[in-house]
């Protein structure tokens, strides 16, 4: 049985405000008595309720992820980021899971305004093209902060790093390594993030002198075997590309399988570079060239961003934007 401030208070003849102020090492209390306080709360190993308090203080000392999936490991690496902020702040974190579905990302959101949570640090999911239900979360005065994927038209604060750029300089290696036809592998047009890797590519093309035709973008889905049939019928064909950027994670695999079942030479036969954090890059066959996000940069940079809005009254998080720049590291799939 858990005990509370009213056993400590019992045992110790005092009145529960007392025993409260105590262990919060109020000015009020002198030290005496903050010391048989704590003596005795460290005897019965009282341990604070976050959630009792919080219906007094209206704070839960707790913050939500809301994230896609937990399978990229760029999502992984950013919650040690958001965490190593949150523990230092004593708050707790909730992760949230949309499975990238704009119905549950909405449902979830919704559930943020009974006052569960503090603040909320969200990438949205690939089908969310309608942003109304963060919009009213924020309007309801919940602190809210994007990082990764955002929202371009919601007013609040966004940790981001250069897609355009990033995606710009990998295609532009690809054609100074001799890549003619590079094709751009895409996911979720809703995606902001998607839409400016596509953009660099696009534009690193027309500054490169090379033609951008249907072909060159091929639209991949969130099915790992509606994906390798899609690549398998890219590269089986005779004027197949020489150059590959696969613009998430969850390509990269697909694309090593269908070029090992075709008997594709990487990088001879096509060369490849990703977006992503995977520390398996350095023991694939060929080792990967990657586009790194700074995911534990940008997570830790997200939570500070939020704390700030938590605990300054007049902090506003209206469009502060926050660019940390990804890292393109050349290995052997491009060379």
């Amino acid at each position: 049985m858990s005990v509370k401030i009213k056993d400590l208070a019992k045992q110790l003849n005092l009145s529960v405000a007392t025993i409260s102020k105590a262990l919060k090492d109020s000015y009020e209390i002198s030290p005496e008595t903050k010391q048989k306080v704590l003596e005795l709360a460290k005897k019965l190993n009282y341990t604070p309720n976050p959630y009792a308090s919080s219906l007094r203080k209206r704070s839960s000392k707790t913050i939500a992820v809301v994230l896609p999936e937990v399978a990229d490991s760029f999502f992984s690496i950013a919650i040690n980021g958001i965490e190593s902020v949150a523990y230092d702040k004593g708050y707790h974190v909730l992760i949230y899971l949309t499975h990238e579905s704009f119905e549950r990302e909405e449902a979830i959101l919704k559930e943020f305004q009974s006052g569960r949570v503090d603040g909320i640090l969200i990438s949205v999911s690939g089908e969310t093209i309608n942003s109304d239900h963060i919009k009213e979360v924020i309007a309801a005065g919940m602190p809210l902060v994007f990082f990764d994927r955002v929202c371009e038209d919601v007013e609040t604060a966004k940790i981001i790093t250069d897609d355009f750029e990033s995606s710009y300089n990998a295609t532009c290696h690809l054609i100074k390594a001799g890549c003619k036809k590079i094709t751009y592998l895409s996911t979720s047009s809703a995606l902001s993030i998607n839409n400016k890797r596509m953009e660099g590519y696009i534009q690193a093309l027309a500054d490169n002198e090379l033609k951008k035709t249907s072909e060159n973008i091929v639209s991949c889905t969130s099915d790992s075997i509606g994906n390798y049939k899609i690549i398998y019928d890219l590269l089986k064909k005779k004027n197949r590309p020489d150059g590959l950027i696969a613009s998430v994670e969850k390509l990269t695999t697909p694309v090593y399988l269908v070029c090992d079942h075709l008997d594709l030479s990487i990088p001879g036969d096509v060369k490849v570079i990703s977006f992503t954090n995977l520390q398996a890059a350095l023991i694939l066959t060929p080792t990967l060239t990657t586009v790194t996000q700074p995911a534990f940069e940008m997570g830790k940079t997200a939570a500070t961003v939020l704390f700030k809005s938590l605990e300054k009254r007049n902090y506003h998080l209206n469009k502060e934007i926050t660019v940390i720049p990804s890292v393109l590291t050349i290995r052997d799939s491009a060379t």
